[in-house]
């Protein structure tokens, strides 16, 4: 569906629109955008790994390595298990720079600054809905997969599914359970996705409405939308780490009960 708005040369796509064919497959901005940005990614931190094991140190270097090291002592913190940790950190880290470095790319070349036929080169592949539903469930599939690793299969569903015969309230709280699931994977991908595109459809409108004086005003909402590109990709992160940790957590909660554990227990048995 796409949505023109009728002020000026003022065009807003909602759908990533299409821009060539590669044997036949329709390649869209946001699928463009975000290869450049994935190999971008992968340049970066493939660049700052030689630098390091050659022990060769700049700001750039520093600067990764300072963010990477922020985001691992987010991880131990929020997730206590070392394990589970050392589990989900590629996949959270991973995350966190994708998430940042596709933001950021229709923002920094400004506003339909490059097009191809009349249509923006590059639109941020977060401001595509059909890319943030596939990262949320990679995330939500992923936490269900260490949280059986963690749990056991059968603890695991547990979670969701119990006799309703024999403990009615614990069946409805695993539909609830299972509810909340759901919701989470929704939340993740609506709330990337709502970000993004209003960034970009921000930044067109103060274009559009600025005119000649784009030029002064526009980097001021570029800087700020680089922050919030910031933010999110911090946010997905952190829930990511918090979906793992209500996960794992029911282990915790289940862990072997021993009398000795129970004062009513003990008493029970230094009575006997």
């Amino acid at each position: 569906m796409t949505t023109r708005v009728a002020a000026a040369d003022l065009h807003i796509s909602i759908s990533a629109q299409p821009l060539f064919e590669v044997f036949g497959i329709t390649i869209t901005n946001a699928v463009f955008t975000g290869a450049v940005g994935a190999l971008i990614v992968v340049a970066i931190l493939s660049f700052v790994a030689i630098k390091v094991r050659r022990g060769s140190h700049n700001r750039f270097t520093g600067l990764i390595q300072w963010v990477f090291e922020g985001l691992l002592k987010q991880i131990h913190a929020v997730i206590p298990d070392q394990r589970v940790a050392r589990h989900i950190t590629p996949l959270a880290v991973t995350i966190f720079f994708v998430v940042l470095v596709q933001y950021w790319m229709s923002v920094i070349p400004g506003p339909e600054s490059l097009t191809w036929n009349g249509v923006p080169l590059l639109r941020s592949l977060t401001a595509d809905l059909n890319f943030t539903l596939a990262l949320a469930v990679i995330t939500i599939v992923t936490v269900q997969l260490y949280a059986i690793k963690h749990l056991g299969v059968f603890a695991n569903a547990g979670r969701y599914f119990r006799n309703p015969l024999k403990d009615p309230i614990g069946a409805f709280e695993g539909v609830l359970e299972l509810i909340g699931e759901a919701s989470r994977g929704a939340a993740l991908a609506l709330r990337l996705f709502g970000n993004a595109f209003a960034g970009e459809v921000l930044l067109v409108i103060i274009a559009v409405l600025t005119s000649y004086f784009a030029s002064v005003v526009l980097p001021f909402f570029m800087a700020f939308e680089l922050f919030i590109g910031f933010i999110q990709a911090y946010v997905f992160f952190m829930l990511a780490l918090i979906f793992t940790a209500l996960a794992v957590s029911h282990h915790d909660s289940d862990e072997h009960t021993h009398p000795s554990d129970d004062p009513i227990s003990t008493k029970v048995v230094h009575q006997g």
